[in-house]
């Protein structure tokens, strides 16, 4: 048989070691980054293959383990943080209200303003078609005389 195999096992193991200790390295950056901890961002983060985590049965567990952990609804963790944001919300949703109050009325009055100048200005062009047809200088005037 030629080579060595201790040697080629030697280096199997030293070749996963080393890619055991990367994915590590790589869920404890995810988990101090707050990044959601998953198998393909694992693998990208680490630069190991998904099936080296999927088959690494200890790897695999924590993986399992700290997405089921991320998933889980935590509730609020500070309670005056919610009272604020609740309390900036209805701030913003009377802010809102009151804006588009204002809005509606304004549009309401420009809308009533408009059919005044139409009215005003149709009484205006009746006039000046009455002048046109009986005023000085029209032919009927001239006729009569």
């Amino acid at each position: 048989m030629r080579g060595n195999p201790d040697n080629l096992r030697r280096a199997a193991a030293n070749k996963s070691a080393a890619t055991k200790k990367r994915a590590e390295q790589g869920i404890q950056d995810m988990v101090r980054r707050g990044q959601p901890v998953t198998f393909r961002g694992l693998a990208r983060t680490a630069s190991v293959s998904l099936d080296f985590l999927y088959s690494t049965a200890d790897i695999r567990s924590r993986i399992e383990q700290l997405r089921d952990q991320q998933a889980a609804p935590t509730g609020p963790t500070k309670p005056d943080e919610t009272v604020q944001e609740s309390s900036v919300v209805r701030t913003l949703t009377a802010q809102l209200a009151e804006l588009k109050r204002r809005h509606r009325d304004e549009v309401q009055q420009l809308r009533h303003a408009l059919e005044t100048a139409h009215g005003d200005n149709l009484e205006l062009r009746r006039r000046l078609g009455h002048r046109r047809e009986g005023g000085p200088g029209s032919s009927s005037d001239e006729d009569t005389s």
